[in-house]
């Protein structure tokens, strides 16, 4: 198999083609959503789930058999239904069209995989085996996940609020490198493993104050 290589896309309000209305497809509707993707989707029939977002207008949704008209104005695609042969047709004919194509179960057919991911909060670690082993990837991330908890999650939106502050207000290059490598040290993230959040923020601001103060 290539070798990948790893992005994070920006799905916000962009056009995404689900596939399929099965408990697979739903996974992948949801993610989709929690991106803000506009997501539109095409079944014969939907998951309970599915068909509740549908009614509340969270997805578009047309009721049928995949066509190829469905890809027009599409940004993503995903292939998610039980038969291969569609969901090799929707990855032929959404690559024929330079569209990224993800194929469920068989993501040799699409020209991206999607990794397992660790989500806590806007922390994402995301663990490929480019396709060779799912099953390794999701065991290392269920690893990952008991490594690192929600406070991680938690502390990423104060580096990001203090980063944000110290690019709009410190001009000189050398001191904002300074800054920015002074509020995360260590010391922080001992701190963090050991489930100390609010220690840890109280040193990642401290050392912010201070690093302002100095000359």
């Amino acid at each position: 198999m290539p070798k990948t290589y790893p992005v994070s896309l920006i799905l916000s309000r962009r056009p995404c083609l689900v596939v399929g209305g099965g408990g697979v497809a739903e996974r992948k509707v949801l993610s989709l959503l929690a991106c803000e993707a506009k997501v539109k989707v095409v079944s014969p029939t939907l998951t309970q789930t599915l068909r509740e977002v549908a009614e509340k207008g969270e997805i578009s949704y047309r009721q049928g058999e995949y066509e190829t008209t469905d890809l027009e104005g599409i940004f993503l695609v995903i292939a998610a239904t039980d038969r291969d042969e569609i969901n090799r047709r929707v990855a032929a004919e959404a690559m024929a069209r330079n569209m990224l194509v993800n194929v469920v179960d068989d993501p040799p057919h699409g020209n991206f995989y999607v990794p397992a991911v660790v989500r806590r909060g806007s922390l994402q670690i995301a663990v490929s085996t480019d396709g060779k082993s799912p099953l390794l990837a999701r065991k290392i991330k269920e690893e990952l996940e008991e490594r690192y908890g929600p406070e991680y999650g938690l502390l990423v939106d104060l580096l990001g609020e203090i980063r944000h502050d110290i690019l709009d207000n410190t001009a000189d290059p050398r001191k904002r490198r300074d800054l920015l490598t002074a509020i995360l040290d260590d010391q922080v993230l001992q701190l963090l493993a050991r489930g100390e959040l609010e220690q840890a923020k109280e040193r990642v601001i401290n050392a912010y104050h201070r690093g302002r103060s100095e000359p």
